[in-house]
């Protein structure tokens, strides 16, 4: 039964990126963020910092960061998690090469919201780590990663920050040129990757826009450092392999032997997927109607967890399974969208613009066991939001508005894990802005009703989410700001964590939901300082929240239908981190401009037994050297990930591990980066790499050495 919601939120830093908005703020070939910087320039503010409707800067967003340009084409990935992995606080959920999620904060899942221009992906992604994003980053414009109380913006669910993902398929602007065009080719060696994007936007007449996309890309196998099994995982399956062997079991000792010892590639890890695009805008003045329609298809692999193998039949726990060997398991997904966006200029009144925005989604994902179909999920679902945009008086603007989703959730097949559901929630929120130079003063709050059904057995439950944040900030010299923010911020458990109850093939993991789980709620303090001190450019956060009701998803050392049982669990937590980046040109002169670049961050969260939050990322460091000469770029990186042995009972722990990566780009035109030839190599030495913040990081490594070539043009 679709129920109606409310909603009202304090975050001062909220209305973040409105996408239509925020598309219109740049330029085609603008570097921006953590791209390719202009040592000396004036548009630093511009560039890091996402403007919302009716504020003119969000000091709140302490946390931005923005992916674009040269960047953007260096750390191009089919998933996005994988895009935005050397951002600092952020790391992906890397479950294969076909699902990987960005993690921020030390977040994933139902805390981070992965949009499509400001407006949510409506997929089952968020359900299960091994469900891809359906958001194709080869046709991104740019990625801004918002942190922060300022997210909430988006609705509860975004408490450990949003992902927007900013396209031009509802064309932001009316083409100046009879034709533009935007093309990505690459390819690589570790995923023998061929890629290619094109989108093409033309003038209809002087105020329509037209455009169309598409993309494709194909990965085999991926090339691996040195063994696929972590080395606790392969000494565990060699030990097992010699009692097999005293037992005369001969076969079985040399089966696990052959899987302790595959190395070089992982096996069952290549991917294909397409996805194509069309829309078209009307503009009046400072009106605008815009519609797009989206198709994306893709299909990948999922590495198996050595020794999971796949059981039916036992419904006890410990129950001795009945183990079935159906083949390897791979994913076939597909969603149709829909897009609308719109501003209606009101004229000269308290209210200077009303604003809308909406994205309806049909998706369907398939988990097949080698040829035959295992379990389906079908997603159907609406997301849309009004804005009033407040006219500016004096030092005060604002906008007020609501938000509204719908989402039809139904598994089938025999290990359906989640009951089919319906979610609805509505919301209202109010964001403010006081400016009384030096001194900004920020506010928002937002009141979120949500609704789950379990459409079969008729539970239900109701959540009322109340969020606010207060945050000021003061430029101390000219371009330079330091800030405070506090925040209150609440979320209902999704339905998953309250009613899974099953076998999921994919993960290879037995999930228990618990319905009994209350609001997960949460006060936060983050102080900042961002701007520029000399020639250098900075931003830097420390922050902390503390969680009433944290929920978290913990293996339980018991075992159902032959896999090992995973429940969500419910208790106080503490969250306490720091991150940050410096860019700083050390040599200019007319030729050549020499920049450093280190990025930083870490992240510690204990839950209230004083366990450690499982799955948390380890301290990470980044630096870069950077050389650009005229046409050419060159950049060598170290990246640093330390070791994670604070780990949850029964969790495993990573090593440290360094890679060297180096690229050169080459802009042909002169005075333009409009077109980009990039060579790099990622991973130099080959080494091996895990993340701790994966669930298959002990046999799903990261990739080796790869050599790759792309060759981006916006012309």
């Amino acid at each position: 039964m679709n129920r109606m919601k409310t909603s009202l939120l304090l975050s001062a830093a909220m209305l973040v990126a409105l996408p239509a908005h925020a598309q219109s703020a740049q330029d085609d070939g603008a570097q921006a963020g953590t791209g390719r910087v202009e040592p000396g320039g004036d548009d630093f503010h511009d560039t890091i910092v996402v403007t919302a409707a009716g504020l003119d800067r969000l000091d709140l967003l302490a946390g931005t960061s923005v992916l674009d340009g040269v960047e953007l084409q260096r750390n191009l990935d089919s998933q996005v998690g994988e895009v935005l992995a050397k951002l600092p606080g952020v790391t992906a959920s890397s479950f294969s090469p076909g699902a990987s999620r960005p993690i921020l904060r030390g977040f994933g899942g139902e805390r981070v919201r992965v949009l499509t221009d400001g407006v949510g992906s409506i997929d089952a992604s968020s359900t299960s780590a091994d469900h891809a994003v359906t958001t194709d980053p080869l046709i991104a414009e740019r990625i801004e990663v918002l942190r922060g109380p300022a997210v909430l913006l988006y609705g509860s669910q975004a408490i450990g920050g949003a992902v927007n993902v900013i396209t031009k398929r509802i064309p932001p602007r009316v083409p100046d040129e009879p034709v533009h065009v935007d093309a990505l080719i690459g390819v690589d060696s570790a995923y023998n990757r061929r890629e290619g994007g094109l989108s093409l936007d033309v003038p209809l007449g002087q105020n329509v826009a037209f455009h169309v996309d598409a993309s494709h890309h194909r990965t085999g196998d991926v090339d691996i450092a040195d063994y696929v099994l972590a080395p606790a995982l392969r000494s565990e399956l060699l030990a097992s392999a010699d009692e097999e062997e005293e037992e005369g079991h001969l076969d079985e000792a040399a089966e696990l032997r052959d899987t302790a010892n595959e190395s070089g590639t992982l096996p069952n890890s290549a991917t294909k997927t397409t996805s194509l695009g069309t829309g078209i805008a009307f503009f009046s003045g400072n009106s605008e109607l815009g519609v797009s329609f989206g198709y994306y298809d893709t299909s990948y692999g999922v590495p198996e967890r050595p020794g999971g193998g796949h059981a039916h039949g036992a419904d006890e726990m410990d129950a001795e399974p009945v183990v079935e060997e159906e083949g390897p398991v791979t994913i076939g997904m597909k969603q149709y969208r829909g897009d609308l966006r719109g501003v209606l200029d009101l004229g000269d009144g308290f209210f200077d613009e009303v604003r809308t925005r909406w994205g309806y989604s049909n998706y369907t994902h398939t988990e097949f066991e080698g040829d035959e179909i295992g379990t389906v999920f079908d997603v159907e679902g609406v997301e849309g939001r009004v804005e009033l945009v407040q006219s500016r008086r004096g030092a005060w603007q604002g906008s007020v508005g609501g938000q509204y989703s719908h989402t039809d959730f139904v598994a089938t097949g025999a290990e359906a894990f989640v009951p089919p559901n319906q979610t609805d929630t509505f919301a209202l929120f109010a964001v403010q802005e006081l400016d009384f130079d030096p001194i900004e003063v920020e506010l928002g709050g937002r009141y979120e009703r949500t609704t789950i059904d379990v459409t079969t057995t008729g539970q239900s439950s109701d959540f009322d989410t109340l969020s606010g944040a207060v945050g000021a900030s003061y430029e101390v010299v000219d371009r330079l700001r330091v800030g405070i923010n506090l925040s209150r911020a609440e979320r209902a458990p999704s339905s998953q964590e309250l009613f899974a109850d099953g076998p999921h093939v994919a993960t290879q993991q037995y999930e228990v939901g618990n319905p009994a789980l209350g609001t997960e709620s949460s006060w936060g303090m983050e102080a900042y300082l961002r701007g520029d001190i000399g020639p250098a450019r900075l931003s830097a956060s420390i922050y902390r929240n503390d969680f009433s009701g944290f929920i978290f998803l913990a293996e339980t050392g018991t075992e159902m239908a032959g896999l090992p049982v995973y429940q969500f669990l419910q208790q106080d937590a503490k969250q306490f981190g720091v991150e940050g980046e410096v860019t700083m040109p050390f040599y200019e002169s007319d030729d050549l401009t020499l920049l450093a670049d280190l990025r930083g961050d870490y992240v510690r969260a204990t839950l209230g037994d004083g366990t450690p939050v499982p799955r948390m990322p380890p301290v990470s460091l980044l630096g870069a050297l950077e050389a650009q000469m005229g046409h050419f770029d060159g950049r060598a990186e170290v990246q640093w990930s330390a070791k994670q042995n604070r780990i949850s009972p029964l969790e495993t722990p990573t090593d440290a591990f360094t890679f060297v990566n180096l690229s050169l780009a080459w802009h042909p035109l002169e005075g333009s980066n409009n077109v980009t030839l990039l060579a790099q190599v990622d991973n130099v030495f080959d080494v091996e790499g895990r993340r701790a913040a994966s669930f298959t990081k002990d046999f799903v490594p990261l990739a080796g050495r790869n050599f790759k070539l792309s060759l981006r043009m916006s012309l």
